[in-house]
């Protein structure tokens, strides 16, 4: 059995919508949560691979979690990763939880409505944020603006790639009722353009995810610490400039990523209002999810 690094597909923390472990976390909070995106990191790819069968990657996935759990040596990792945690005294929790969804990644490629894919997203995202909130000794009261920001980040994700993952994974996340309620089918996503039912269902979906975000605004001003209160402010504001592009652009034939501009001038926009918020101490404030 190889090594689960080498079967890594070269996509680096650089390379993520949003910032990981960026310049405005703290430094002492940088390693231990680049070993934590090194370890998902390696697990998505084994899940995402492009020739290895499914019991094959279930096998990768187990191994992973043997050695993070202490039972190896042999996956870099899962050593990095359990070894950077014991000096935290931290338990693997948030790292089991995304196993759990690489291997549904394995095993379950359609889901029926959005509770499917909310439960997928509290395997697959809401763990990532709960981790660094961890890590930085925050209230488990952040949790629930974690959990809509990071489903919403997930989904988001979905509908930008959504044409990719069918095409190379024959994975579907989008709700296979949304699809049937705007008269759409799964093959539309093999077209090089959305046609009408598909477009309309791809925009319903991202207002609906539009809504989560709305749930996730009060986030940034919920943490205490000052540096991670910025962070999450940035990746709030690159996540409701993406769901406006995914409201207006059709995800199989333009651009629904920001651009290196887009990205600097959100990346100022946010810190500058999380700041000028705490100077003045006001909080942004959440909305209920419409439809959530």
């Amino acid at each position: 059995m190889s090594s689960a690094s080498e079967l890594r597909s070269g996509k680096t923390h650089r390379d993520e919508n949003f910032p990981v472990a960026s310049w405005l976390i703290h430094p002492r909070h940088r390693a231990l949560i680049l070993a934590f995106y090194n370890f998902v990191r390696t697990a998505d790819d084994i899940a995402d691979h492009a020739t290895l069968s499914a019991d094959d990657k279930l096998a990768y996935l187990d191994l992973l979690e043997a050695e993070l759990l202490g039972k190896g040596d042999t996956q870099r990792e899962a050593v990095e990763l359990r070894r950077a945690l014991a000096e935290r005294a931290m338990p693997p929790r948030h790292a089991l939880d995304l196993l759990t969804a690489f291997r549904m990644d394995v095993t379950k490629l359609r889901y029926e409505n959005w509770d499917e894919l909310i439960h997928y997203c509290r395997y697959s995202a809401m763990p990532v944020g709960r981790f660094v909130l961890d890590v930085h000794g925050e209230s488990s009261a952040t949790w629930p603006a974690n959990d809509a920001l990071c489903a919403a980040l997930q989904i988001n994700n979905h509908l930008q790639d959504c044409a990719k993952d069918f095409r190379n994974l024959n994975r579907v996340y989008l709700p296979l009722d949304a699809l049937k309620e705007a008269g759409a089918t799964v093959e539309m996503l093999g077209e090089t353009r959305a046609p009408v039912p598909l477009a309309r269902c791809l925009e319903a979906l991202a207002a609906r995810n539009e809504g989560l975000l709305g749930e996730s605004r009060s986030f940034s001003g919920e943490v205490r610490d000052f540096r991670l209160g910025l962070e999450i402010a940035v990746i709030q504001a690159f996540a409701e400039r993406i769901v406006r592009l995914l409201k207006a652009r059709d995800p199989l034939s333009q651009r629904v990523h920001l651009n290196p501009i887009e990205l600097l001038a959100f990346t100022f926009g946010g810190i500058a209002g999380e700041t000028a918020r705490r100077a003045a101490g006001r909080h942004p404030v959440s909305r209920p999810a419409a439809g959530a």
